[in-house]
């Protein structure tokens, strides 16, 4: 079989237009021959009726005490409305179509509920209904655990589904379909003239995920790339082919590609606090202790330097008062600046390239924009710089590098 996995997000299902562009999409793969799985998340955002976000907030309002494991099995109603819908849509264009949930189409997950992780899938059923000619339409974001408890994968979960289909399944592709053209080389809210890339590496959109690219979720692309299945980042509404998303041999051979590009794409995140505990002398468990603190207490940090001076690192801004409070406890003095962002250069041309940090430096520099902190990888260059001057270094770093052409 020629297997394609097509993913919709909740806004390529929140309108009868919308719809009616999927069924399009869908149309078209068929006529391409292909063997069609199709993975589904809850219609439309935050307080739209059957949206994740909004099944949420029906718990807060009603007792907010409600415990994992049913949290989950409500959470899981979202996108059985919406493959649901889709089945009925599928049927009336004569397209034979049948739905399973994440349980039914074989995914086995550990106990993490709100968070799990996929252990297995064994797809025979789904292999099943291929074989007789329907569309199989999986709720995406869920599964089941051995006993057969319902379970959510978080965020980005349908992202997920999908690629770990295409592994399972041995798909040729996995589409992710949303609501912008590709992977851009910045937000397009902050740089107007931010293009689509037509091809980039499993790593370079992981960096751009991980830091601050809401288009596709980390962890799917990491599925992905283990299994070498190609992804596409399509918009719903247009025909245009999106980004390829592949392994870098490939990309090599793309003739879409300029081989001298060093930087790929400027990624971006906000509302973040930038801590900063100084030893003072003979203390050598200052690290030790700050960090186990903040792990007991389940306080994510990032943007980590560790000196013998003391340690800096990052918090999210709602974190940080309570981080704060508990350094304030063991004994120290901590200096914080809040309201911070984090900018991320990212490109898998950049390793061993000298000058790109220079380049960095002096963009920021013309701008007057103060770096607090940085740190890099063999892909990505970060800066920590104030949240108000997040979008001037944005469009100053997109400028520098020339990811307007």
């Amino acid at each position: 079989m020629n297997i394609l996995v097509q993913k919709f997000g909740g806004t390529s299902l929140s309108t009868v237009e919308a719809r009616a562009q999927v069924i399009e999409h869908i149309q078209d793969a068929l006529a391409l021959n292909y063997k069609l799985v199709i993975v589904v998340s809850a219609m439309g955002r935050k307080g739209e009726p059957y949206a994740t976000d909004t099944l949420l907030d029906w718990i807060r309002s009603n007792g907010n005490q409600l415990p994992a494991r049913e949290k989950d099995m409500l959470l899981c109603c979202g996108e059985l409305i919406s493959a649901a819908t889709l089945c009925s849509l599928l049927h009336a264009s004569d397209i034979p179509a049948a739905v399973l949930t994440g349980a039914q189409a074989g995914i086995v997950t550990n106990e993490d509920f709100g968070n799990a992780q996929i252990v297995s899938i064994s797809p025979e059923r789904i292999f099943e209904l291929l074989e007789q000619e329907n569309v199989v339409i999986v709720t995406g974001f869920q599964g089941e655990t051995k006993r057969h408890d319902w379970t959510t994968l978080g965020r980005g979960g349908s992202d997920t589904t999908a690629t770990a289909l295409g592994a399972a399944l041995k798909a040729e592709m996995v589409d992710i379909f949303t609501d912008v053209e590709g992977i851009l080389t910045a937000d397009p809210r902050i740089v107007k003239d931010a293009r689509r890339l037509p091809v980039v590496s499993y790593m370079e959109i992981c960096n751009m995920a991980h830091h601050g690219a809401k288009v596709i979720h980390p962890r799917a692309v990491e599925v992905a790339m283990h299994a070498n299945i190609p992804i596409r980042v399509r918009s719903t509404f247009s025909k245009d082919p999106g980004t390829l998303v592949t392994h870098p041999s490939a990309i090599s051979h793309s003739e879409d590609v300029i081989q001298d590009r060093f930087v790929t794409g400027i990624a971006n995140f906000s509302d973040i606090t930038q801590i900063h505990v100084a030893a003072g002398d003979g203390v050598y468990d200052l690290q030790l202790k700050v960090f186990k603190s903040m792990a007991q207490h389940h306080i994510s940090v990032d943007f980590i330097n560790v000196n013998p001076s003391g340690v800096v690192y990052t918090v999210f801004d709602h974190e940080a008062e309570r981080a704060l409070s508990i350094l304030t406890e063991l004994g120290y003095k901590p200096a914080y600046v809040s309201h911070c962002a984090k900018v991320s250069i990212i490109g898998g041309g950049m390793n061993g390239v000298p000058g790109i940090m220079a380049h960095i430096v002096e963009a920021l520099t013309e701008e007057d924009i103060n770096i607090l902190q940085s740190a890099d990888s063999n892909t990505t260059i970060w800066v920590l710089v104030r949240g108000t001057d997040m979008a001037n270094a944005v469009r100053a770093l997109h400028k520098r590098f020339q990811l307007h052409r």
